[in-house]
């Protein structure tokens, strides 16, 4: 990271802690809907399947902007089906640095080819071994790890939903992203149940017990992009919800934290480390302060 961009950050925080303000830092557009995969705990894919143009998420990009957003996010459905005339996905990573996104963040299933190292992390999603990811996410363990050989820079970072299928899967998915080129770190979330996937979601007691494999990896070198000062607080679902200081832009629409806060209830259940953590850092949690310092300045 930058140390422009750090100090800007480190602003942000600091005033955001002394005055508790609620303005946002960090925002996500939807690029589409429309996915390739028809993933078993996946409730946001192809609802409409509309590719949104360049000119409206340019448009939603300065919105963002000048609502103070620094860090951002391209989703789907899958980002890499984004496509304009001759403009592609690497068209808005190189736009949103033009205007003066300080970091670029990209979400992807990995099945199409990675080249894109404009992009500051391109947050893909392994869903355990070739087993138990295939079972959840269709046969596609082999390509995603193809594509990752091939990928012309090393800004991969894996992103694993923990669920019901997959949670005796995160010693594997950690082993494979310390042992990988061209992947940089390993990103955890826990499964959250939108009324169509409750049967995915884990326990408390589940939950712990991954927690503390987690720990246990971290401990063995495995480079985790998690805060786990945080763990106590996504265990019990004890953090304070929504995350005002995060945003999502779909098709015009914003809204805080993420598109689930329109599900009655289910923020009581969210599984998203990064609310947690962030929820927590603005709170002005101290721990949580100095383990972002550091986790943040090693991975991006």
């Amino acid at each position: 990271m930058k140390i422009s961009s750090f100090l800007y950050l480190a602003a942000f925080g600091t005033k955001t802690i002394l005055f508790r303000k609620k303005a946002p830092i960090l925002g996500t557009v939807i690029v589409t809907d429309k996915c390739n995969l028809h993933c078993k705990h996946c409730s946001v894919n192809n609802i409409t399947a509309i590719v949104h143009p360049y000119e409206q998420i340019r448009k939603e990009m300065q919105q963002l902007y000048n609502m103070g957003i620094r860090i951002l996010f391209f989703c789907g459905g899958e980002t890499f089906l984004w496509k304009d005339g001759e403009r592609t996905l690497r068209d808005l990573v190189i736009e949103a640095k033009r205007m003066g996104f300080l970091i670029v963040n990209v979400v992807t299933n990995g099945t199409f080819p990675i080249d894109l190292p404009e992009a500051d992390l391109i947050l893909l999603s392994l869903d355990g071994d070739k087993e138990r990811h295939n079972e959840i996410r269709g046969d596609t363990y082999d390509t995603i790890m193809k594509n990752i050989s091939s990928a012309t820079a090393d800004n991969i970072c894996f992103y694993m939903a923990v669920n019901q299928i997959n949670k005796k899967c995160i010693r594997d998915v950690c082993t494979t992203a310390r042992d990988t080129q061209n992947v940089r770190a390993v990103s955890f979330n826990f499964h959250t149940p939108y009324p169509d996937t409750k049967e995915l979601a884990l326990s408390k007691t589940e939950k712990a017990k991954c927690c503390d494999t987690i720990k246990q990896m971290m401990k063995e070198g495995a480079p985790v992009f998690n805060l786990t000062s945080a763990f106590p607080y996504i265990i019990e679902n004890s953090f304070p919800t929504p995350c005002h200081q995060c945003v999502v832009m779909e098709n015009g629409k914003v809204s805080v934290c993420g598109r689930c806060i329109d599900v009655p209830g289910l923020c009581e259940h969210c599984g998203y480390f990064f609310v947690a953590e962030y929820t927590l850092l603005f709170r002005g949690n101290l721990r949580i302060i100095l383990e972002m310092l550091r986790t943040y300045l090693k991975f991006i």
